[in-house]
């Protein structure tokens, strides 16, 4: 696998998702402007209701804290010098980016005088809960998500992506092109950015100075989207098959699978994903062996595998033909 570099850890802040989500999500700071510095790790977010409540196991205190209808009705209805008491206890941990309270309610007093004490950042949404938590968890995932660049070329063949990679020469791009007069669709040439999604889930999209360009050796730099039109590229796709391109010389085939029966798998920011081998060597279409590759591992994907079942099916022949002699 053939990884360009590995980003750092991003910094994400308070202050930086009022910038970027603040009047989308209908956020307003109510208190602690003085601390929107303060950092969001994960995109999780925790509702603090058994917190609230006094139980402080298992309390998840890196996540944004979010107060909605129902944590609000309880702290309502409690003492509310046991709610300051709860507040202060769950706001000892130092590492709560912030509290939302959503569904355009009024933070109580008790809230505004626990987040002031700590320092926490008091924000209220327009936004009913769900919705909220919904729209903030997509946002912060791409935000925060795990980032690798590969060298290669990601195309989607049959609503498959395939991440095609292979030594420099070894006519990975002239192969995407192919794919591309076989009405199949570009993502990235070259220089693909990588990032694991909720559910360890690979999307793969095109760094922006380079997006919808590809380098052809002997063509220079094309256009795809003019040549090709607006259907032959996508900003991204998902990432579910990985195929490695290898010049070999015409007798060295006998080192390669002829059954279909070994399963490989390559692993990019902890997410396993089926390899697949092709040598290439003079005569062979490789556009129409990925086509078929593709076809093949969507067969596997929906539990059909094709090897597996020929295989079975000759052991069950000879086994029959075993027992008549």
């Amino acid at each position: 696998m053939t990884e360009v570099s590995k980003s750092p850890q991003k910094i994400f802040t308070v202050r930086e998702l009022l910038k970027h989500r603040g009047k989308i999500l209908g956020l307003k700071v109510i208190g602690g402007a003085r601390n929107l510095s303060r950092k969001i790790p994960v995109s999780e977010i925790n509702r603090p209701g058994l917190a609230i409540a006094g139980h402080m196991e298992r309390f998840r205190s890196e996540r944004i804290q979010i107060i909605g209808q129902g944590e609000y009705a309880y702290c309502l209805k409690e003492d509310q010098r046991r709610v300051l008491s709860n507040l202060q206890k769950m706001f000892s941990f130092s590492d709560i980016p912030c509290l939302i309270v959503t569904g355009g309610l009024r933070p109580l007093p008790a809230i505004k005088a626990a987040c002031a004490r700590a320092g926490v950042p008091l924000l209220t949404s327009s936004f009913d809960t769900s919705s909220f938590i919904r729209e903030l968890t997509i946002f912060l995932d791409d935000q925060l998500a795990a980032v690798t660049y590969a060298h290669g070329v990601l195309v989607n063949v049959y609503g498959l992506g395939v991440l095609i990679q292979g030594d420099s020469g070894v006519g990975k791009s002239e192969c995407a092109l192919e794919l591309l007069k076989r009405g199949h669709i570009l993502i990235a040439d070259d220089v693909i950015e990588v990032k694991r999604r909720i559910g360890y889930m690979l999307v793969g999209n095109s760094p922006k100075n380079i997006k919808h360009y590809m380098e052809v050796r002997g063509l220079g730099i094309i256009d795809v989207e003019l040549l090709f039109g607006v259907g032959s590229i996508m900003d991204q796709s998902i990432i579910e098959m990985h195929v490695q391109l290898e010049s070999v010389a015409p007798g060295s085939l006998a080192n390669y699978d002829r059954t279909g029966l070994e399963s490989r798998e390559i692993t990019l920011l902890d997410v396993s994903m089926p390899s697949l081998r092709l040598p290439v060597t003079p005569g062979r279409n490789l556009a129409v062996l990925i086509e078929v590759a593709a076809l093949n591992q969507r067969l596997k994907n929906q539990g059909y595998f094709v090897a597996k079942k020929f295989n079975e099916s000759l052991i069950k022949e000879m086994a029959k033909k075993g027992e008549n002699i």
